[in-house]
């Protein structure tokens, strides 16, 4: 069963290597929407059990309140793949990442062995790119999370501070998670101490349409977080909408206008959702 964004919010999604006890203890107390328990890359090939060990003992019932769990497991091509999804499973996470989907095939072999865990795919190669399409109609696939940095290696393209060389990729990507209801969040930003940059490429992600940021570091939580939020501003807007489409529909008409604006039905969705999104962040954090 897919998730939807009206039932959580993704605006923060923080990276945390299982091999490091410390950060799965001070993760408990991050005001992040989710974590990615990491398995794969952020650990060292001589410590990969010792970080399934570490996160079997770390993850009791609501030891993380009401964030998002999700667990990225080595590719099933690694001898450390089976293993992962093996103890995986048993932890009952929100989700398990797979590293460098590329096929909708590929997730069939994960799927077999998940136990009906959602996935969650990262898209990071061109070929992913390409066929974002069908790993997201996979039906066990809840999100489908840009990995910008493999991506930029394998696409040789430079670094840009307005992503133009990663667009394409951005809005495929994008795309491919909407037709299937999926949750799409956008890759990282490596300059962790750059909140100005993070800002920038946060507000670039919204206004694309991602869910929310996949994060490297616990001091990017605040800015996701405030980004990825209505304003307050954005509230009034879509309250004022909502007012003036039911006054027109009062009168018997099929739009109505807000400021200077046409306001028809799909507008009105739109404010709903908005409005639905800004009470479920607040109930989330009443039990973080």
């Amino acid at each position: 069963m897919k998730l939807n964004t009206q039932q959580r919010p993704f605006r923060s999604t923080l990276y945390l290597p299982a091999s490091n006890k410390r950060a799965l203890e001070k993760a408990k107390n991050l005001p992040c929407d989710s974590l990615i328990f990491d398995l794969e890359d952020a650990v060292a090939i001589d410590c990969k059990a010792l970080a399934r060990e570490q996160l079997s003992t770390a993850l009791t019932p609501k030891a993380y309140g009401a964030r998002t769990i999700l667990i990225r497991v080595n590719g099933l091509n690694t001898p450390w793949g089976a293993a992962d999804l093996q103890e995986t499973c048993a932890l009952k996470p929100d989700g398990i990442v797979i590293p460098k989907t590329e096929t909708k095939s590929q997730m069939d072999a994960y799927a077999d062995k998940a136990c009906d865990t959602p996935l969650w795919a990262m898209i990071e190669t061109p070929l992913g790119v390409i066929n974002a399409h069908h790993i997201a109609s996979h039906p066990q696939i809840n999100g489908l999370i840009l990995g910008t940095n493999d991506l930029q290696k394998d696409l040789r393209a430079e670094f840009q501070k307005d992503r133009l060389p990663l667009m394409q990729a951005l809005q495929t990507t994008l795309l491919a998670a909407r037709a299937h209801n999926c949750i799409a969040l956008d890759g990282v930003y490596n300059a962790f101490r750059d909140e100005a940059g993070l800002q920038d490429e946060c507000e670039q992600g919204k206004a694309l349409g991602f869910d929310g940021k996949t994060l490297i570091h616990p001091s990017q939580i605040a800015i996701a977080n405030k980004i990825f939020s209505p304003s307050e501003s954005d509230l009034q807007r879509a309250r004022g909408q909502i007012h003036a489409f039911q006054e027109a529909q009062a009168r018997g008409e099929g739009v109505a206008v807000f400021e200077g604006e046409i306001v028809e039905g799909l507008h009105i969705e739109a404010a709903r959702a908005l409005l639905n999104k800004a009470e479920m962040i607040k109930k989330n954090a009443s039990v973080l």
